[in-house]
Formats: C-alpha cells, sequence, structure tokens
C-alpha cells in the first residue's frame, strides 16, 4: 500500500493531533479508552459489543443475522449503531482520533484504513485471522485486501468490495430505441440520458449530496476519465486546470439536463430507491448496488436491468476501488469478542447464511473469491457478477487517470486533508447544483484550498 509522506508521518504521537486538526475534529470527552488489555469473556461474564456501521442494505442485512452469531457465543451481545455515511465518518474519526472508546467495532472504508494504522489507532488484525485456517485470509479478495494492509499487516477485513459502473434499464432504453455499448463513453451515456428523459422518468441518476465520499465519489472518476486530477505528482493542486473544470461542468450540465430533480439531497440511497421503482433509467454508481436491484423482494426492475463498465472519455477504464470494513479500535475493552464477531461476518459461512436466509443476490459482493464458485450465487447474480469482477480487476489505483500520481486510490486523495477539503468543496459545489453559485469561484476557491492541503505534503 503506498502511502504519502504525510500519512506515514501521522504514526508518530504528534501525528495523532495534526490529523484530528486536519479533519477538523472538536475535542470530545471519552466514552472509555485506556487500551484493550480487557479480554471477552475471560471472567465468564456476559460482553456487549458496540459496533457502528453505515446503514446501507447489506449492514441491515447484518444485523438482522446477528442473532446466529449470538446463538452460538451466548455471553456476547452485538448492539448496532447505524447512521448516514457522512455521520458515520464524522462520528467514529472523532471517536478514534480522540481515544474516545464508544465503539468496539467499526465500519471503516478503504481510504481511512491505511492512515488510521499508522496512527496506531485500529488493532492489528494479522495474527487472529491467519492462526484460524477456517477462516482462510488468502480467499480474500486480492486488490481490497491490499488496500487494507499497512506494513505486511492486515488492519480492517472487507465486509464488501465494489468499484463502479453503469447500471441502466433495459425495457426503457428499448423503448426509446437506443442501445448501451459494453464500455461507453460519458458523451455517449449523456446523449442516451437525454434522449430518454422525460416528465415520469429521470434520464440518469448521480450523487449530488455534499461530502468527500458522496458527490466526489463518483465525480472524482469523471475528473480522471477527462484528463483531469486533484494533484499533479509534485503535489502541486490541479483544480484550476481545464480538465477539471471541464469535467466538473459536463457532470452538473447533464444532472441540470436529465438527472433528478434534488441533486443535493441525493446519495446513494436516493439512487437506489429511484432506479429500483423505475423512476431513473441510469445510474452510474458502486457495483454492489447490482445485487440490490436484482432482488425481487425489494426492487421492480430486477430482471429488467443491464450493466456496462463505467463510461470513460480518455482512459480505458474510470471504475473506483473502495471496500467497506470492519475494524476494531485499539480502544475497545471487549478485543477478543469483537475480533470474533469480525471474523464471523466476514467468513465464508457468513455468505452461505445471507445466501439462505436473505437471497443470492444480496451476497456481500467483491470481498471473498469463493463467492463467486458458490453455483446458487453465480445463477442469482448471472446478470452482474462477471462484469463486477471484471471492471475490479481491470481498474488500476495507482494511475487511474491520464498523469502519474503519488498516491495511491482512485476516487480519492489518500492523504488526512482529503476528508475536510472534499466535504469543504462539496458544500460549495452545492450551491452549483441548486443554481445558487457559478461553476467558476467555486473552483477558484478550491484550488486554494486543495493548494493548502497539497503543500503540506511536500
Amino acid at each position: 500500500m503506498k502511502l504519502t509522506r504525510t500519512a506515514r508521518r501521522q504514526a508518530a504521537p504528534a501525528g495523532i493531533a495534526a490529523v484530528a486538526l486536519a479533519l477538523t475534529l472538536t475535542a470530545c470527552a471519552g466514552a472509555g479508552g485506556g487500551g484493550n488489555s480487557g479480554a471477552a469473556g475471560s471472567d465468564g461474564g456476559p460482553v456487549e459489543l458496540t459496533l457502528a456501521t453505515v446503514n446501507n442494505p447489506q449492514m441491515k442485512d447484518m444485523e438482522e443475522l446477528k442473532s446466529a452469531f449470538e446463538e452460538d457465543h451466548p455471553d456476547i451481545t452485538v448492539n448496532f449503531i447505524q447512521m448516514e455515511e457522512n455521520d458515520l465518518r464524522d462520528a467514529v474519526t472523532k471517536d478514534v482520533a480522540t481515544d474516545g472508546g464508544q465503539y468496539d467495532i467499526v465500519t471503516v472504508g478503504s481510504y481511512e484504513v491505511p492512515i488510521w494504522a499508522q496512527n496506531g489507532w485500529l488493532t492489528d488484525l494479522s495474527g487472529d485471522l491467519e492462526s484460524d485456517a477456517d477462516y482462510d485470509v488468502d480467499d480474500l479478495f486480492e486488490p481490497v485486501k491490499d488496500a487494507l494492509t499497512v506494513d505486511d499487516s492486515l488492519y480492517a477485513v472487507p465486509f464488501y468490495g465494489e468499484s463502479s459502473m453503469l447500471m441502466y434499464n433495459k425495457e426503457l432504453l428499448d423503448e426509446a430505441g437506443v442501445t448501451m455499448p459494453e464500455h461507453p463513453t460519458w458523451q455517449e451515456v449523456a446523449d442516451i440520458a437525454r434522449e430518454v428523459d422525460s416528465d415520469d422518468v429521470d434520464g440518469i441518476c448521480l450523487r449530488g449530496k455534499p461530502g468527500w465520499g458522496e458527490v466526489f465519489a463518483p465525480l472524482t472518476t469523471v475528473v480522471n476519465t477527462f484528463g483531469g486530477a486533484w494533484y499533479d505528482a509534485e503535489w502541486n493542486a490541479q483544480v484550476d486546470q481545464p480538465e477539471f473544470a471541464e469535467a466538473v461542468q459536463f457532470y452538473v450540465d447533464l444532472v441540470a439536463d436529465a438527472g433528478e430533480a434534488d441533486p443535493v439531497s441525493t446519495g446513494f440511497t436516493e439512487c437506489l430507491n429511484n432506479v429500483s421503482q423505475g423512476r431513473s433509467a441510469m445510474w452510474v454508481d458502486a457495483t454492489v448496488a447490482a445485487g440490490l436491484l436484482e432482488d425481487p423482494e425489494s426492487s421492480q426492475v430486477a430482471g429488467k436491468m443491464g450493466y456496462a463498465h463505467a463510461p470513460v472519455v480518455e482512459t480505458e477504464e474510470s471504475g473506483w476501488l473502495w471496500s467497506w470494513n470492519l475494524a476494531i479500535p485499539e480502544t475497545t475493552q471487549n478485543r477478543d469478542a469483537a475480533v470474533e464477531f469480525v471474523k464471523w461476518a466476514t467468513s465464508k459461512e457468513y455468505h452461505q447464511l445471507v445466501g439462505t436466509e436473505l437471497g443470492w443476490s444480496r451476497v456481500p459482493p467483491g470481498a471473498r473469491n469463493s463467492t463467486y464458485e458458490i453455483p446458487e450465487y453465480e445463477e442469482a447474480a448471472a446478470a452482474f457478477a462477471p462484469i463486477t469482477r471484471d471492471i475490479m480487476l481491470a481498474v488500476d489505483p495507482e494511475q487511474p487517470g491520464v498523469a502519474p500520481q503519488s498516491w495511491t486510490g482512485i476516487q480519492y486523495v489518500t492523504i488526512p486533508e482529503f476528508q475536510d477539503l472534499g466535504n469543504q468543496v462539496s458544500q460549495d459545489l452545492a450551491d452549483v447544483f441548486a443554481g445558487r453559485s457559478e461553476l467558476g469561484p467555486v473552483l477558484d476557491r478550491a484550488q486554494d484550498l486543495a493548494q493548502d492541503a497539497g503543500d503540506a505534503q511536500k
């Protein structure tokens, strides 16, 4: 895993305070903390685990199925705290950065793991996983596992992994007499979206909700494929360059012409609802959404969807690489019990449980190779599993755009400052979506903010 010089610096004690400042964290009183010396169940008493997670459908499935774990571990109770993505990031970051100790298990993204591991905020799980032959750590999807590994140690395990792709309603495109290529360009997608768009159906749904992990997840991939970037290889900000501006203007115009009515309130969940209910004809977003769209219990478009590679302009691929992972903060007092639950929730057995209890299309994708060898999953996920796997193996986190970069990452920049940078710029961009501001001044301010963050890496 390639870390920037700043990320490596954060391992020093003083770096923790620096990260807290960089992420604009406020001081908060610790609710626990004090290390991980308390072995779960060592005194024979019951253990209550607190798990902070994003309220995505797959995480709700995990909460629904946790009773199976608790039946096998009668002394352990797992309490879920589910939050919106932006709220989760804020709450968990504050807690780990200040040794709050509120959570025994946290759901974190592949962006946070290497930075937090260098800070000493996360428990090294390598020994626990490698010593358990039944867990089969080598079965974890290699690109995702690599993103969670620092200095040959694994600090989190993937609950699910994803790239991004184009999902489209075949019936709606057929009615309009248009055909989607397997490798479309953004201009082809924009033309189809505008042609399909009507009073009843949006041509496309694209995230506009503020947040570095909301709107800038898809939008940064658009910037990459247009030939732009947040930085050059020497950490000079590139937000004021024509390619960056062209990509953002293209995205804003497409949403205005053929997208959802309220982009500022639209993130992953809102687009999922729009597409699954037939209110949007296309969607460029996380590959994990395909299993939800193909679930007849919750989707009105199951069996009607087609899938293609994320649209491109100058690059061969434009998908991202991401995983939602389970990690254990160093401050937990219940390390052993937390490890037991993390292993269960990311195991082969859990994938079988999801398939048999909730449906095979709902099995967490992009985490284990063996999942793609389960006959029932292969059948249920035939429409999207092969292309999902192909895309995840085809993307290049080392150089996703046209020019070389000094960090590993596609839809984000792996520096602590990017969280605050992306959040601030996305808030300003919301005014552009809402028609209250022109793009030029927003990108001028973004250039200054980006350069301040870039200077910290030099």
